[in-house]
């Protein structure tokens, strides 16, 4: 890659790291289903009139949007809302690849090779520990939520194989337009109408920049510029920049927001994005690949699609 796709590569990864930390100050504002509603309404509305019409089934966009949109967001929001710490919840959430592994497995008939099944073992490993760390350090509810959100984040990923979008970004935009309506119901259904109206007469510079991030910047920026990096080079070169997103969510994490970063997290990060990287970037044997294609997906592609 050019060194100017490197860097790019980096600020995108970086953008959605510290998407983390703007999430934990939007939820003092904001109920978390609210919170996420809003980010889909502002991401989506304006996009469409410049991405044009959606270029694959609105089967798959409505199936994407509902698992990554609704349940991915709404239980990670859930879940730090409950007291899951923004660093810890970028570290956790990266488990979504294990879970890809093996729906893939399942739906798509994708063999995991030794090395692939290694990985998977080793992210495991880092989730237990991490799990014995959240213990020590915040609720259980918290942790469940979020890691039930890298499972709906897998169930998303195979659904974009089975899709496979042309652009990226024009998908992405689509599917951003499922879980408004949904949301903005589930919110005043569990949160209720007063606290979703007092959140919005609360609205100060601060909530409108916390909105615009998680919107502008960490969804159309962040899908934007990577899907810009999909089309110019193999996913295999630009997927690997995906597993900084920890590193750079739990070191804002703590600068910005005072987060400590015990010895058994520092331990269930290398577990945990060794894992991934073994699990993500390990080749697919002959046989799954040639059934991946004949399904009409691209395999390395979608792992190299995650979404913040």
């Amino acid at each position: 890659m050019r060194p100017v796709h490197t860097a790019l590569a980096v600020l995108v990864a970086a953008v959605w790291g510290f998407n983390f930390v703007v999430i934990e100050i939007g939820l003092d504002h904001f109920p978390p289903l609210l919170l996420s509603a809003l980010r889909f309404l502002v991401a989506a509305l304006p996009a469409v009139f410049f991405v044009g019409r959606p270029k694959v089934a609105w089967k798959w966009i409505a199936g994407v949007g509902i698992a990554l949109g609704i349940a991915k967001f709404g239980l990670l929001f859930t879940g730090m809302d409950a007291g899951m710490p923004a660093g810890l919840s970028s570290l956790v959430l990266q488990i979504q690849a294990v879970f890809t592994a093996v729906l893939a497995a399942v739906v798509l008939r994708e063999r995991p090779g030794r090395v692939r099944v290694t990985g998977m073992a080793v992210a495991l490993a880092g989730i237990a520990v991490a799990a014995v760390d959240g213990g020590t350090s915040g609720p259980v509810l918290g942790f469940t939520l979020v890691v039930a959100a890298a499972a709906c984040w897998g169930v998303s990923n195979v659904l974009t194989r089975k899709a496979s979008p042309p652009d990226a970004l024009n998908f992405m935009v689509w599917v951003c337009t499922v879980p408004v309506v949904p949301l903005f119901g589930l919110s005043l259904l569990l949160e209720g109408p007063a606290r979703d109206l007092a959140a919005l007469r609360a609205l100060d510079w601060s909530g409108v920049g916390v909105i615009a991030y998680v919107a502008w910047v960490s969804t159309v920026f962040g899908f934007g510029a990577w899907g810009y990096l999909l089309r110019r080079y193999p996913a295999s070169s630009v997927a690997p920049f995906s597993l900084l997103v920890p590193v750079f969510g739990m070191s804002s994490a703590a600068l910005v927001l005072g987060e400590q970063v015990s010895g058994l997290r520092w331990l269930a990060a290398v577990l945990l994005v060794g894992g991934v990287a073994l699990t993500s970037l390990a080749p697919v044997r002959p046989r799954a690949r040639t059934a991946a294609v004949s399904a009409g997906s691209r395999p390395a592609a979608a792992d190299a699609s995650p979404a913040r």
